[in-house]
């Protein structure tokens, strides 16, 4: 399939590229006089937190990983499979869970990489897919037009055979009272081509959005 094709083309690509970045965020992070000769990189769910309260003593941990000065005296970053909001969210988040500044470039998520294709689809019409904000996290990384799966779905009345059976739903369509419309664009889906279908996070309907994807194939 094109999509299959698509991407075992881009892929290797954008592991490259990110794996770069992080090396330079690990750079950015240290007093150029003094760097640390490792880094540590942190899993989050069940390592640093529990749902939304530290483990243990992890905050004390991570407050070890900085000098009395208050700079960071070990290069380190949160690395998760996770994800579904805008890295500088989450970054907000960790900082008041732990009690120290966590930049967004310290935290690594699962669609991460997805802005090394910024150039790539950064003016053309994409679908964010998943639950938390997967519009607002791709408008973030740059990309000009954006409709959420949710948003795409809700403009054609039969796209999911079995909405009437479903007890359930799965209404993420985006709040524009707290997210405006400069922030992430509604774009005409009937006047303009799909070019991307962007997995930012585990989606809270397979069914329904794998009847979505099947359009592009």
């Amino acid at each position: 399939m094109r999509f299959q094709r698509s991407l075992a083309l881009v892929l290797p690509r954008m592991r490259n590229k990110f794996q770069s970045q992080a090396s330079r965020y690990f750079s950015s992070l240290l007093e150029s006089e003094q760097r640390s000769s490792f880094g540590i990189a942190f899993d989050i769910d069940g390592v640093i937190l529990r749902g939304r309260d530290p483990i243990g003593g992890s905050p004390q941990a991570v407050r070890r990983l900085y000098k009395d000065s208050g700079n960071l005296n070990v290069p380190f970053l949160f690395l998760t499979n996770g994800g579904g909001v805008p890295e500088s969210k989450r970054a907000n988040e960790l900082s008041e869970q732990l009690g120290v500044k966590i930049l967004p470039y310290q935290v690594l998520q699962g669609h991460s990489p997805f802005k090394s294709l910024l150039k790539r689809y950064e003016n053309q019409l994409i679908i964010a897919a998943g639950k938390g904000e997967p519009a607002v996290v791709m408008s973030e990384y740059g990309f000009k037009k954006v409709v959420s799966i949710d948003e795409y779905a809700s403009l054609f009345e039969n796209i999911d055979p079995l909405s009437e059976y479903k007890k359930w739903t799965t209404n993420q369509v985006l709040d524009r009272s707290v997210h405006p419309m400069n922030t992430v664009l509604r774009c005409d889906v009937s006047s303009e081509a799909v070019k991307a279908v962007f997995v930012v996070s585990d989606p809270v309907d397979w069914g329904r959005d794998i009847q979505v994807f099947l359009l592009f194939m």
